[in-house]
């Protein structure tokens, strides 16, 4: 036993003196390895009577676990030694820039999505959302859109197949029908919104697709006129493309939820060759682009949504996000929007901490 003990006593040692953990690995294979002393001593055990492991095991186990917690207390000692003189040589300069490595970016649609919601925040709009999948009432009939209206042909709209006695539905044309959810659902007006969000029909080219997003506004109250729409229009153009020099033209037109309808056209430029939003659209070099379609809340939808077209009236708006997207930020293509271009994303795609404000710009 006196060997076993002066062997534990001369492996502690070694491995206390140990300078470097690559001496102190070696001195672990030494004792515990494989080919090792202690593990040699454990192997003789085997052949042992129980009466002889009984008094040999003991001190062997002992030898065993005093080397093994020697060898941690020796590796964490030298570890924690190599950090702080690692720790006392190192310096940072706090003053470079840090590697940020591959970073994400904001797409275009949605940017123009938070813009268009902090503009009409300001103008003391919320904003309402609804369901992507439609039944016919909501998306047509309350709209007072007729059975005959082109709009819901089949080429023109995404249905799903019938079933006896359900409601026809459909994937929703336009966010219309969040307006109409909104005036039936018991909140009495007065009512300002937009419903932004995404819409479907069946049209695909450089300036349509089959899926895209759109917004659209509603204004139900005592007394609203004509005037009121084109202000809140014009505050709003002159907010999003941030120019003070928005013109705009009012055309009679005809929507079957809105009487009167007008569609809005936004003066242009050119400059370079580039269509530049503002500017009187009838002076030289100049045009008009349509932008938006509007008018005051038919008396009809009105009525189908449970108020009365006597003491409540009101405007609505539309128009397509992606297309404002394309007119400010100078992109041509409706298409490149979904095709996942990394080149393109990168390009037009902004930085999670450009958060649009009014007060820094909503395009900064």
């Amino acid at each position: 036993m006196t060997e076993i003990a002066n062997l534990k006593a001369g492996l502690i040692a070694d491995i206390v003196a140990a300078d470097t953990l690559d001496a102190l690995e070696a001195l672990r294979v030494g004792a515990l390895g494989k080919s090792g002393v202690v593990t040699g001593l454990l192997k003789t055990l085997g052949p042992m009577s129980p009466e002889e492991r009984m008094d040999k095991g003991p001190p062997i186990q002992d030898l065993r676990e005093s080397v093994t917690v020697a060898l941690a207390d020796r590796k964490a000692a030298l570890e924690q030694a190599a950090l702080d003189a690692k720790l006392a040589s190192e310096k940072v300069d706090m003053t470079l820039p840090a590697d940020l490595g591959a970073q994400g970016s904001v797409h275009a649609v949605s940017q123009v999505m938070d813009e268009l919601a902090e503009i009409f925040a300001d103008l003391g709009f919320s904003v309402a959302t609804g369901p992507e999948i439609e039944d016919d009432w909501h998306n047509f009939t309350a709209l007072n859109i007729p059975e005959t209206h082109p709009a819901r042909a089949m080429h023109d709209t995404f249905y799903f197949p019938d079933e006896e006695g359900a409601k026809k539905m459909l994937l929703r044309t336009h966010t219309s029908p969040v307006q109409i959810r909104t005036m039936m659902n018991g909140t009495p007006p007065p009512i300002r919104i937009i419903a932004p969000g995404r819409v479907y029909r069946s049209d695909s080219d450089a300036t349509h697709t089959p899926m895209f997003h759109q917004i659209e506004g509603l204004v139900i109250d005592n007394g609203i006129t004509l005037g009121h729409l084109k202000w809140t229009l014009e505050t709003f153009l002159k907010a999003f493309f941030e120019r003070e020099d928005i013109v705009l033209r009012l055309r009679p037109s005809y929507f079957p939820f809105t009487e009167p309808s007008v569609e809005v056209d936004v003066g242009y430029t050119l400059t370079n060759g580039q269509r530049v939003i503002g500017g009187d659209g009838d002076a030289a070099g100049g045009g008009w682009l349509e932008v938006l379609g509007s008018g005051m809340v038919n008396r009809r939808v009105i009525e189908a949504c449970g108020l009365d077209p006597d003491e409540w009236q009101g405007f609505a708006f539309g128009t397509g996000v992606d297309r404002l997207a394309m007119l400010k930020y100078g992109m041509n293509d409706l298409r490149a929007f979904f095709d996942g271009d990394l080149r393109w994303l990168k390009h037009y795609g902004f930085s999670a901490l450009d958060v649009p404000t009014l007060s820094g710009g909503v395009g900064a």
